[in-house]
């Protein structure tokens, strides 16, 4: 059974950054591919970001330029470092694991960006 753990969330102002984690308690990214998603209050989840296993990262219009996604296989974590954050990315984030049906989610990080 995959666990994902999500950290790194919390409350920063305008411009500000946060790196987000996923930790998962095995070895997958040779198996599955990653994504974050976010969910912000009244609205519905939506893609973020995704890595393949292969490691081609891929990004939503809204964040290129200002998140990066990378993974440290050494410590079974994903990464979302996200930079020059706005209002607009308030949400709770999520991660992704997915390998055709077999889908695991980790149960979220808030994000606030807020003055």
């Amino acid at each position: 059974q995959v666990q994902l753990v999500e950290s790194g969330g919390g409350l920063v102002q305008p411009g500000g950054s946060l790196r987000l984690s996923c930790t998962a308690n095995i070895r997958l990214f040779s198996f599955y591919d990653m994504a974050w998603y976010r969910q912000a209050p009244g609205k519905q989840r939506e893609y973020v970001s995704s890595v393949t296993i292969q490691g081609h990262t891929d990004y939503t219009d809204s964040v290129k330029g200002r998140f990066t996604l990378s993974r440290d296989t050494t410590k079974n974590t994903m990464y979302l470092q996200m930079n020059n954050l706005k209002p607009e990315d308030t949400a709770v984030y999520y991660c992704k694991a997915s390998d055709g049906p077999l889908v695991y989610w980790g149960q979220g990080t808030e994000v606030t960006v807020s003055a």
